[in-house]
């Protein structure tokens, strides 16, 4: 399975600048610029504690840093709400897996689309017309993530007695029911075995060939990362010491060393 190097338009669809970030006197982040460009898988890696979920956390405004601009179709999302910037197409997964646990697999997808449904709740107690065409677009949009990962069998069973992998694929089938315009996959595979994170692999590359649009992974298992990555971010202590190819990455001096020791 072998993700090749694409070239990419100039124009970056996000862009970060001087990110940092402190709680209290701990500094989380430090200085962090990079660019997200147009239909790349960007990964984002590092020893535990390095910061890479916080980036992750800075993009989608579940925290808000102290310095810096994070722009995504010229707003600074550094100043919006986290729902906004939902709004605007920003989806994402999680480290923890956050799903409805008492919710069918399907009725997690479809609250995975709510942020897409315009109809009020007047036009929700009357089921014909605009309502009924609007959810019948929704359900076919559920239909087609259900499809792409293979989610048949689970579609009626409860989020929360799934296995831990089934639970991971829910979560990822909730984040493209925002349809979002960058995803980002925060430890999608973690904890998997080998068996599940193939799956689970083939299903972001699929996603990333259907939708065209950037992924923003983290992952521990640099195998897979160099794997499957057009380019590679590297953090250390909340700071990043190494961006480039997968190639490029792994003979860094400064990466062996954050790995291995010096």
């Amino acid at each position: 399975m072998t993700q090749n190097a694409q070239s990419h338009p100039s124009e970056p669809v996000l862009r970060t600048r001087n990110i940092t970030l402190k709680f209290g006197a701990i500094q989380v982040l430090s200085d962090i610029s990079f660019d997200i460009m147009p239909n790349e898988i960007l990964a984002i890696i590092g020893p535990n504690g390095a910061g890479k979920t916080s980036v992750l956390n800075c993009l989608s405004g579940f925290y808000r840093p102290q310095q810096g601009s994070i722009l995504y179709k010229n707003k600074d999302l550094t100043k919006l709400p986290s729902h906004r910037i939902a709004e605007l197409g920003v989806g994402r997964t999680f480290q923890q897996i956050e799903l409805f646990s008492g919710l069918s697999a399907l009725d997690n997808l479809l609250a995975g689309r709510h942020i897409r449904m315009k109809m009020g709740l007047l036009w929700g107690a009357i089921y014909f017309g605009k309502t009924r065409n609007e959810e019948l677009k929704h359900r076919r949009a559920v239909e087609e993530i259900i499809d792409l990962l293979e989610m048949q069998p689970i579609r009626h069973a409860h989020a929360g007695v799934l296995p831990y992998g089934l639970r991971k694929r829910v979560e990822l089938g909730r984040a493209l029911a925002l349809d979002p315009e960058v995803l980002l996959l925060d430890e999608s595979m973690a904890g998997m075995n080998v068996e599940e994170k193939e799956d689970m692999a083939r299903y972001i590359l699929d996603v990333h060939d259907l939708k065209k649009i950037p992924l923003v992974l983290i992952e521990h298992d640099m195998g897979l990362v160099m794997d499957i990555s057009d380019r590679v971010i590297v953090l250390e202590y909340g700071r990043k010491i190494a961006e480039g190819t997968p190639d490029e990455v792994k003979s860094n001096k400064k990466v062996i060393e954050a790995y291995l020791g010096s």
